[in-house]
């Protein structure tokens, strides 16, 4: 027999409750009742795209298209921030990084109490004060056309890098439980978030949101405590996962470890910073609400609802950790990857409850399509505004069905790229290999021009070009060199059985650890080497480039010839110590408003 059919046969019959005793799970089995759960949420999301793309339009324009007309709710725009932000990454790939590394991804989460005071005093308030819709205009306003270009570019290049993998997550937990062909679900539910995202347009992305973000907060939740109610209790489920020493925090400065309090907490402030309040796809939502004051409201209650949920995926891996202390799925060969643990994990503890498994998959499903969504319709605005419109008549009739085209021929490529996500090893290490080319870059380049007066456009270009290569040589050749330890983990509850048949079946599993034991560090023989660098400190290398080159710049160039500053595009926390002549206001408005009118 097969050796992969042997291994999956054994998952679905089997499986550690956590005391050493292996009960039958014949619920391992999506059931009717879990694939009605499935379809409705997917026909919600449709019959959302329906309602705002034919019943209930606005104008029939790019305003309405990409922002709403201006006049989106604070509390749907909220809620929309926080589903885009909890892809199917999040839901699958943290719990299994907490139950193999610890507890140090959670200070992912705590860096919420910087990003947010950050976001609300230093970078939205510059795109009000200027009506600024498309954030990358700032850097033209504030810099120069090829500062915008370069950046532009990148947040291109990073989400096409990205969508593909936002939704084949999902696509994998689903396969993990119904044995369906990965990529034949990848392109039914790429089709679905296509339709409502081509014809509802942004009202339709944050509607879709909101009741995706329902399904999430209930899903989440009820998964930790379920769970934490199985294995004892919280006090027991702590008990067994620092015993575990899954509850250890590393403090140590060593720039080769994968994750410590450090690199976590930096690196997060940067990431978040710049995907929630400099990314295009955010940024987008935020400024459609009508004013600053909604904008601030809206990311308070965020900050708040992002920390939740993120709170309940992180104890969800702790919880998996102390239901499976002794008898490790991933050792024992009942899941291929740490990646799957999640929905067997789920399985396991709501298999029993008619629906939950499905209520689960819809869950992450609904993170990966939030996403998607908002990403698409973003992506489209920007293609077509910059790379198409100085080319073609422009008619509101003609951008709007562009942009739709656009939408269509992303969806499609996302169904063929999943052919290639299929084959990476670890989901969220490559997310933040491919975070880190540019994140760094668009945080230090923007608050160069937000906190920086005499910084200028010649500098900000080369400190960003700069940061984005020498990140990419980084990456790429760091690829495929570092391997990280787990954490210890047991199987000596296991039955015998099992553990034979693991161990014929399972040889590649059994070679990924050798491997991971056999590299601690490359830093532990032959002393540290750039590429060893933690993928953790990319994007704060990243932006430590960016400022380590531009500020000097801007004091060693002389700014181009023409440029022009206004005291409007700093950060109002800079402004009363700014100290340069300003710029006729006028001049700097008319520009953003002849940009914005077009």
């Amino acid at each position: 027999m097969n050796a992969s059919i042997i291994t999956s046969t054994m998952a679905s019959a089997v499986v550690s409750n956590g005391s050493g005793v292996i009960s039958d799970i014949s619920q391992f089995v999506f059931n009717s009742v879990d694939y009605s759960v499935f379809v409705f949420m997917l026909c919600i999301s449709a019959g959302i795209g329906v309602y705002f793309g034919f019943f209930a339009k606005g104008e029939d324009t790019t305003e309405e298209y990409l922002h709403g007309g201006k006049q989106m709710k604070t509390l749907p725009i909220a809620i929309s921030l926080v589903a885009s932000q909890l892809s199917g990454i999040s839901i699958m790939t943290i719990p299994a990084e907490m139950y193999s590394y610890g507890i140090n991804w959670f200070f992912n989460v705590v860096s919420m109490v910087i990003i947010i005071p950050i976001l609300l005093w230093v970078v939205i308030p510059v795109f009000y004060n200027n009506n600024i819709s498309n954030c990358y205009e700032y850097l033209e306003v504030r810099f120069n056309r090829k500062t915008r270009e370069l950046q532009t570019i990148a947040f291109m290049v990073t989400l096409f890098l990205m969508l593909p993998v936002f939704i084949f997550i999902p696509a994998l937990a689903f396969s993990q439980v119904t044995g369906i062909n990965i990529h034949l679900i990848n392109g039914v539910v790429c089709a679905i978030c296509v339709f409502y995202t081509m014809f509802g347009g942004i009202k339709a992305v944050v509607w879709t949101d909101v009741v995706q973000a329902a399904i999430m907060v209930m899903s989440v939740t009820l998964v930790g405590v379920l769970g934490a109610i199985k294995v004892g209790g919280v006090t027991e489920v702590f008990r067994i996962a620092g015993e575990g020493q899954r509850l250890n925090v590393n403090l140590e400065f060593d720039a080769t470890t994968r994750s410590t309090f450090w690199n976590n907490f930096i690196s997060s402030t940067i990431m978040w910073t710049s995907y929630v309040g400099l990314n295009q796809s955010c940024v987008q939502r935020i400024v459609s609400l009508p004013s600053l004051k909604h904008a601030r409201r809206s990311l308070i209650i965020f900050g708040f609802g992002f920390v939740m949920i993120m709170f309940f995926n992180c104890f969800t891996g702790i919880v998996m950790y102390a239901r499976y202390h002794d008898c490790d799925p991933l050792e024992a060969g009942f899941v291929s990857k740490a990646d799957k643990l999640m929905p067997f994990f789920v399985q396991d503890v709501v298999g029993h409850l008619k629906g939950m498994p499905g209520v689960f998959i819809s869950c992450v499903f609904s993170a990966a399509l939030s996403t998607m969504s908002a990403g698409m319709n973003s992506l489209a605005g920007i293609v077509y505004f910059d790379y198409i419109k100085p080319h073609i008549k422009h008619t509101e009739r003609r951008a709007n069905l562009t942009m739709k085209t656009l939408v269509l021929l992303t969806g499609l490529y996302c169904i063929l790229a999943g052919t290639v996500v299929e084959k990476f090893s670890s989901i969220l290490q490559i997310v933040y290999s491919i975070g880190g080319v540019t994140f760094g870059s668009v945080f230090g380049v923007f608050l160069l021009g937000m906190l920086v007066p005499k910084a200028h456009g010649r500098a900000a270009f080369w400190a960003a070009i700069s940061s984005m290569l020498v990140m990419v040589y980084i990456v790429g050749a760091s690829q495929g060199r570092n391997h990280y330890e787990t954490l210890p983990s047991s199987v000596e509850s296991c039955p015998v059985l099992n553990m034979t048949s693991a161990r014929l079946t399972s040889p590649l599993v059994a070679m990924s650890h050798q491997q991971d034991s056999d590299s601690l560090s490359p830093a532990t023989d032959k002393g540290f080497h750039i590429l060893d660098l933690s993928f953790n400190w990319y994007s704060t290398l990243g932006a430590i480039i960016v400022f380590a080159v531009g500020i000097p710049l801007s004091y060693i160039l002389s700014p181009e010839k023409g440029a022009k500053f206004d005291v409007k595009l700093l950060s109002p926390i800079i402004q009363p110590f700014a100290n340069y002549e300003l710029a006729q206001t006028e001049e700097v408005l008319e520009v953003i408003t002849a940009k914005t009118k077009s």
